[in-house]
């Protein structure tokens, strides 16, 4: 086709389309690209037909062509003038080979003594590595590795930064690929990298681009080993030793600093490059005391002596002032006052006075770099003379002045100078950041332990006279960048997390000792000081995102707080405070806001403070400061729609009144089912839209934790909670009809709690029965049926069964009998599922449901689940089989109280077939993992109590019973964990208790008597002696016991028990010794009761000597009652499977008198029995009644 003329007159390409003229309009309809005949959008960009052009003329020179220079530097300067950044072109498609193959062929092209295209080529690669993000195959990292190498070696010196650079993009992540060459060239005893890094390098550029080059081998990538333990530790002294050394004479502050980042960075990718154990010595304390002098760099007024090392301390370590600064410190009368609480007003009247959108210049520019906000810090005034706007009068003192106090001046500096000063603002800002990142390495890399040591140093407790201390909290609170606070938000969370431990020993409800402050007290202190300044952050805090690390910092100390230890007060401020946020346009600020409420309403719930907050109505307590300056300008909800009511759950005026729903849950009820109203929020147009998904999946967060912790205030708005369920149930996200399933299982939770016996809630604060059952039967009649048959979501359908396994049994057996048919027939269909997770929660829902007692006399139920778990039970996977062996305990469990409660009939009723199939599977489960076998001797021990002499007689139970006795045995005598070993101790004892068992004859029962024998004497394990003791008390005649030798053992056991009853070397062991004591004791007084004739030698060598003594003083602490499981907690548990109910000591005193009794009648009717037998009852009487006379005195 022969080319167009266009009304221009220029002639237009046949291939080009060209476009219809259209007027510009507003109704003009939207661009669309054209077909595929036209222009189209992938077409190569001018930055990849300029690569492929030069890329194409590199690979045809060759090194012995005439014009190889000249040509060699202008392909090199037209590669260099290309942007290949994908942020500006992000249709670029460069393949990383095409560069690899490029950068191999022109380092053959370029010789060493070409210096200027030797620094061209460096260059070179480092513009194309950089940009393009390339990831280089080995030969070519090979190649250009050996380059610079050489370069090094053989060029200038003044060539050297730029080969750097270039290396150091180079050896990006490349570290562990790069060893040939470090011991040889870079970090060996001569490498250049540890020359040039050297502090005594003046060159501070080459030190700089050396540092980023070692910071870069250091780097790790995730996926890839670490560098080798040598090089890191080699690197990580580099980077210490150049934050430790001073800044050289007449060295520019701005290059120092950048050296200091460079530094910053490497210590930072060593600390995250793997475990990294800190050496010996003072080295923790090095870098520790380093970092905190870096954290404050270049802030305006700090002059200290840092210390060189920060030591490990119980009490708050607070730097010195430097000599000079001294004589114009504060008055003591004014410096004790709090310098953040003064400002407080005048902060509120200057960001009132700027108005909602105005910025100054400078402001604007701080806000585009991101660096700094409008929190400005005056620099000290020097010579007592004020500055502008201030009295001369005031306090020169180099404390740190809150950002609202401070007056700066546009025309403080010349144009110049200014842009000088801003800059280095800027990299000081850098610096700070970079101290505070690896900080926070250093704190996720240490043990929480080693690290409370030197938490005075970084946190401190309440403001006390003289300057300020210098901490995060300071950065927090007047450091200038928003960045910079973010960090020190960061690194404060850090180590707030996991701290509840830790902060548990805060205490300060009572008044402190005038002498001594206790480190309960201080600790206590500081955590009222983290409140305050927080508080005060998150008022002054004007940057989005900073403000969302502060609510957040918030959330981790409200999770770690121990405030059942705290006068109260503390949370009450926080959560009116917190209210206008929850209307802020950010999402981040939104969702870190509900993130912290529903830290308030877990943290050791029900805390008395935060419910009779939740028993507000909303409005009550909001005024009074507890709006923030930033409201009016930055809400986007109205004040009057914050918290939507439910119409079934009308606002009420009265804060007591009992029918009120809590304006927590009302809150959140509307941010998930109600669309929110737009207000210049730019999120989205129209009034119809929900709220953004992150906000509703925490806020149905809340609403599961506040039905969990204050389930006694839900009353008033269960609809609500059905209702919002529903409404996630029925939507198409599946995160969202996950957390409706969550909220339906907290509150079927929550509700069991209230209707538990041991936890006594009075009949008025509990749901009515009549609700509750009303609730589950429109649950279960609307979507959630759907979510426990969605195949697609296997997690949802998990959730769904764990919702099924909350409700309380109660409720349960007043459904109508189809709901319970549908659960029940859906769980036992869910068992078959292809996912594990779906399997896992549905057997252990059959393991709830079969200890319902309207389900556990059902003999068709029980049979129907039993071969339900079985057939589980073999599954592949371990935490199938886990819940599998739980479940199974619990329907075991199940068979022990329908034998007590409906007797022979139900025994009768189920299978022996069915009881041989379990115990069979339970022995096979015995010596399956940990995890499994602690629940599958339980039901072992259950099997052989439950099983009838007609079934025991039978020849096919005979070899399983004794496989299953054995593996009791070998499970009592194991290595595997302490719990495992207290259940199997707990089975044979519950096997004991089983009359038709022949213990006395059975070959297996030596080895059972044996195994507990061994435990009670040796094992370290205290909880594990309290249940072999309990076990070896059982058996309820002499003759389970066997011969005279088994009786003696067991006796001699239990008496050395009782001696070493105190010998551990463990203090959390030693908590158990009194119940253990007690446990043994009880032991002791079973075997005397159950004495014959034949025993009396064996017990009078015992009780006649030394031994008769101690035994005699733990026996008198029994009966007095002066030990009685008093270890508390799991401890008392011992007691309590052994002697059932709790018995009084006039109670063991009457026994103690029938044994006497029993012992006096058989010494008359002995007298045709041997001398032997006679002395020994002699003793064993006496004993006795010199016991009884010794308990019987006042």
């Amino acid at each position: 086709m022969a080319a167009q003329t266009t009304q221009t007159g220029f002639a237009e390409p046949a291939n080009v389309h060209v476009f219809p003229p259209v007027a510009l309009s507003a109704e003009a309809a939207p661009f669309t690209p054209v077909g595929t005949e036209g222009w189209q959008l992938g077409s190569p960009s001018d930055a990849e037909k300029q690569f492929s052009r030069c890329a194409a003329k590199l690979r045809a020179l060759r090194a012995e062509s005439g014009q190889l220079r000249e040509e060699l530097n202008q392909l090199f300067d037209q590669l260099l003038s290309e942007n290949y950044n994908k942020t500006f072109e992000p249709s670029i498609n460069i393949r990383p080979e095409d560069v690899c193959t490029l950068l191999k062929h022109a380092s053959t092209l370029v010789p060493l003594n070409q210096e200027h295209l030797v620094i061209k080529f460096c260059q070179l690669v480092h513009h194309l590595l950089n940009q393009l993000k390339v990831i280089m195959d080995e030969q070519t990292l090979d190649v250009l590795l050996h380059y610079t190498a050489s370069a090094m070696r053989e060029c200038s010196t003044w060539t050297h930064s730029d080969v750097l650079l270039a290396l150091s993009t180079i050896v990006y992540g490349n570290g562990p690929q790069c060893l040939q060459y470090l011991g040889q060239d870079f970090l060996g005893e001569d490498g250049f990298l540890l020359l040039y890094s050297s502090p005594s390098q003046s060159n501070m550029e080459l030190r700089r681009v050396t540092l980023k080059c070692m910071a870069n081998i250091c780097l790790r990538i995730p996926g890839q080993p670490p560098l080798d333990d040598q090089y890191r530790s080699l690197s990580f002294s580099v980077f210490l030793k150049t934050l430790q050394s001073p800044k050289p004479p007449n060295t520019d502050e701005l290059f120092y600093s950048m050296v200091i980042q460079a530094a910053l960075k490497g210590l930072q990718c060593c600390l995250s490059g793997g475990k990294w154990k800190f050496g010996g010595g003072e080295e923790l304390g090095s870098i520790l005391a380093s970092l905190k002098r870096l954290m404050f760099q270049g802030t305006p007024g700090v002059s200290v002596e840092w210390p060189s090392v920060l030591y490990p301390a119980a009490l708050p370590q607070y730097e010195g002032f430097s000599a000079p600064k001294q004589a114009e410190a504060p008055k003591p009368s004014e410096a004790a006052k709090d310098p953040a609480m003064q400002g407080k007003t005048s902060g509120n009247k200057k960001r009132k006075s700027r108005g909602k959108g105005k910025k100054t210049s400078n402001e604007e520019s701080r806000g585009d770099d991101g660096e700094e906000d409008d929190r400005e810090v005056a620099s000290l005034p020097q010579k007592g003379v004020g500055r502008e706007g201030e009295s001369p009068s005031k306090p020169t003192g180099p404390s740190l002045y809150p950002s609202w106090k401070k007056i700066s001046s546009d025309s403080e500096f010349s144009d110049p100078e200014g842009s000088a000063q801003s800059k280095l603002r800027l990299y000081h800002g850098r610096v700070r950041q970079g101290a505070l990142h690896c900080l926070l390495a250093v704190v996720k890399g240490l043990e929480k332990r080693t690290l409370y040591g030197y938490w005075s140093s970084f946190i401190p407790e309440s403001p006390i006279g003289g300057p300020p201390p210098l901490n995060l909290l300071t950065i927090i609170l007047k450091d200038a960048s928003p960045k910079v606070r973010a960090c020190a938000l960061q690194v404060l969370s850090s180590m707030l997390d996991g701290s509840r431990q830790f902060l548990a020993v805060a205490e300060d409800t009572a008044s402190p000792r005038t002498s001594y402050t206790p480190f309960s007290f201080s600790l206590a202190t500081a955590i009222r000081e983290l409140h305050r300044a927080l508080s005060l952050a998150l008022l002054a805090e004007t940057s989005p995102q900073t403000l969302t690390q502060v609510i957040k910092c918030l959330a981790y100390l409200v999770t770690n707080a121990p405030y059942h230890r705290l006068r109260p007060g503390l949370l009450s401020p926080l959560w009116k405070q917190m209210r206008p946020y929850v209307r802020h346009r950010d999402v981040n600020v939104r969702v870190s806001v509900l993130t912290l409420y529903g830290a308030l309403v877990t943290t050791q719930a029900p805390l008395p403070e935060v419910e009779l907050l939740l028993r507000q109505p909303e409005g009550s307590g909001t005024s009074g400061g507890s709006f923030t300056p930033q409201d009016s300008a930055l809400s986007w909800r109205k004040r009057d729609g914050a918290a939507t009511h439910s119409p079934r759950a009308p606002r009420t005026p009265v804060a007591e009144e009992e029918g009120a729903a809590p304006w927590l849950l009302q809150l959140c009820v509307s941010l998930v089912t109600q669309p929110r109203e737009d207000q210049s929020d730019g999120e989205g147009a129209g009034g119809a839209a929900l709220e953004p998904s992150p906000v509703r999946l925490e806020a149905l967060q809340v609403m599961s934790h506040l039905v969990r912790g204050y389930i006694s205030l839900a009353k008033a708005c269960l609809c609500d909670i059905g209702q919002v369920s529903t409404h996630c149930l029925r939507e198409t996200d599946p995160s969202i009809q996950l957390h409706g399933t969550k909220l339906l299982e907290e509150f079927g939770t929550g509700i069991i709690q209230q209707y538990r016996a041991e936890n006594n809630v009075p009949e008025s604060c509990r749901i009515p029965m009549s609700q509750v059952v009303l609730f589950w039967t429109e649950v279960l009649n609307g979507p959630l049926n759907g979510a426990l048959q969605n195949e697609q979501h296997p997690t949802l359908q998990t959730s769904a069964c764990d919702t099924l396994s909350s409700i309380l049994p109660q409720a349960f057996a007043q459904l109508p009998d189809k709901t319970q048919l549908m659960c029940i027939t859906v769980l036992l269909g869910l068992t078959y599922s292809e996912n594990y997770l779906v399997k896992t929660a549905s057997v252990r829902a059959l393991g709830v449901y079969i200890l319902f007692p309207c389900l556990r006399e059902d003999v068709m139920f029980v049979a129907d689940t039993a071969n339900t778990i079985l057939a589980v039970l073999d599954d592949r996977c371990t935490n199938v089989r886990a819940k599998a062996a739980w479940s199974l305990g619990n329907l075991t469990d199940t068979l022990i109280v329908n034998m007590a409660s409906v007797g022979v009939d139900f025994q009768e009723e189920l299978s022996d077939m069915l009881l041989l199939k379990m115990l069979q599977a339970a022995t096979r489960a015995s010596a399956d993992k940990d995890k499994v076998k602690s629940n599958a001797v339980r039901a072992l021990g259950n099997l052989l109590h439950f099983l009838r002499e007609s079934q025991l007689t039978r020849s096919v139970f005979q070899c399983p019973l004794e496989d299953a006795v054995r593996a009791l045995v070998k499970t009592v005598q194991s290595e595997a964990t302490m719990k495992v070993r207290w259940n199997a101790c707990y089975a044979l004892g519950n096997a004991f208790r089983n009359p038709a068992l022949p213990l006395g004859s059975a070959p297996w029962s030596s080895d059972a008597f044996s195994a507990l024998c061994h435990v009670v004497t040796s094992c370290k394990n205290f909880k594990v002696r309290i249940k072999s003791a309990a076990a070896l008390a059982i058996p309820a005649h002499r003759g389970c016991y066997g011969d005279t030798k088994r009786f003696g053992c067991v006796w001699r056991s239990l008496a050395t028990a009782l001696d070493n009853s105190e010998d551990t070397n463990d203090f959390l062991e030693y908590r158990y010794s009194a119940s253990l004591r007690h446990t043994l004791s009880q032991a002791l007084l079973h075997l005397l009761s159950v004495s014959q004739s034949q025993d009396m030698p064996v017990l009078r060598e015992s009780l006649a000597g030394d031994e008769g003594m101690a035994i005699k003083e733990h026996l008198i602490k029994y009966f007095r009652a002066e030990e009685g499981g008093g270890g508390g907690g799991e401890g008392a548990q011992g007691e309590k499977d052994s002697a059932g109910d709790s018995v009084s000591p006039q109670q063991r005193m009457g026994g103690l008198q029938q044994t006497l009794i029993r012992l006096k009648g058989l010494m008359v009717e002995g007298e045709e029995q041997g001398e032997e037998e006679e002395r020994g009852r002699e003793v064993v009487v006496h004993f006795l009644e010199d016991l009884l006379k010794t308990c019987e005195e006042p």
